[in-house]
Formats: C-alpha cells, structure tokens, sequence
C-alpha cells in the first residue's frame, strides 16, 4: 500500500518536472522576463552538472542516519518494550538496563562537551546554537538511537552475530529507499523551478 503511495508520488513529482521543462521553454521561447529555460544549453549544462549539488545536502544526510536509526530499532526488538500484550523476560530487562547505561554515559559525554565552559562542541562565541553541537544535532541523536538499540538487540540476544548487527543498521535503508527516490526527485524539481523562475 505505501510503495503504491509513494509510485504516484513519485510519478506525480517526474510528471511535474516535465511539464516545467516544457513551460520553461514556451515561455523562454515567447521571451517572458526572467524565465530560463531548462532546454537551453545553459539549462541543460546546469541540470545535469549541478545534479550532484543539487542532491547532496544536509537533508540527504539526516534523512539516511534517521533510516538508519528506525531500522536499529526495528529489528533489534526495542518495539517489545512498548508492546502490551508481550511481557518482558528476564533477558530483556537486563538488557534494557544495560542498554540505558549505555544511554547515560553517551549523554554524559556530550554533556561534557557541550555544557561545560570553554566545551569542544560549543561556538567560538561559547553558543550552543549555532554551534557545531547544533550542526550535528540529528547525527547525535541517531548514533544514541542506535547505540541503545544495537546494545537492547545484542543482550537480548536478537542480535546474536556481528552480521545481525550490521543487518540491522541497513535494514532501515532498504525499507526506506522509496523515501531516497522521493527526495531526490522533489529537491531536484524544486532547484529546476528556483532556475526557471528566479534569475
């Protein structure tokens, strides 16, 4: 149901990038103020030489480390944690503890480097925002979202082989790659408008 979801999406996204590709012609071809067109040879240079820039941004990145740390939590069975009908076993709850004083000496060191004076991840103004703590806000909290959940995973025994670890920092990818596709076609339909439109 959702790839279906994410089909007409998608294809709604490729359908609007050719009709732009066509209306940026029409009306560079009727000489409109400030249109470019995308068939020019200007157009075409900056569509297909500037797509690696276009693509690679923050968001790209945060988007990956937060598939990453959803599928750490998925298969590595924190979801029992939450579930109702599923007691704990003994195992889990020693694993859970174990898990949670991973988590508290993770947030221990960043609170060491960010709360104290003169703080590695502090700005040279001594701000926490912007900062380079600021800056790497997400990659923090999905390495702390997959630390508790590979150490949850690994105790409980539902991670039992380096191999399941690794499985499990890629399963999140591979079910999120309908999102990957999306992204890559709504940044570069917007960056086509912003050339289009705004010269």
């Amino acid at each position: 149901m959702k790839n279906k979801l994410f089909a007409r999406i998608g294809m709604g996204v490729v359908a609007s990038q050719l009709a732009l590709i066509i209306l940026s012609w029409l009306l560079s071809a009727m000489r409109q103020e400030g249109v470019r067109s995308l068939l020019s040879s200007e157009g075409i240079r900056w569509f297909i030489g500037g797509f690696n820039h276009i693509v690679a941004t923050p968001l790209l990145v945060c988007l990956l480390l937060l598939l990453v740390a959803v599928g750490a939590i998925e298969k590595s069975g924190v979801p029992v944690l939450f579930a109702k009908n599923h007691p704990l076993t003994y195992r889990d709850r020693i694993a859970l503890r174990v898990s949670f004083a991973f988590i508290i000496i993770y947030v221990v060191i960043i609170c060491l480097l960010t709360l104290t004076p003169h703080a590695i991840l502090l700005s040279a103004t001594g701000q926490l925002f912007p900062s380079a703590f600021s800056r790497s806000f997400v990659p923090l909290l999905a390495f702390g979202i997959c630390l508790f959940s590979v150490s949850f995973g690994v105790m409980s025994g539902r991670l039992k082989a380096l191999a399941d670890v690794f499985e499990s920092l890629t399963f999140g990818l591979s079910k999120g790659a309908p999102l990957i596709v999306l992204y890559i076609l709504i940044v570069q339909l917007l960056a086509s408008v912003g050339f289009v439109f705004m010269s």
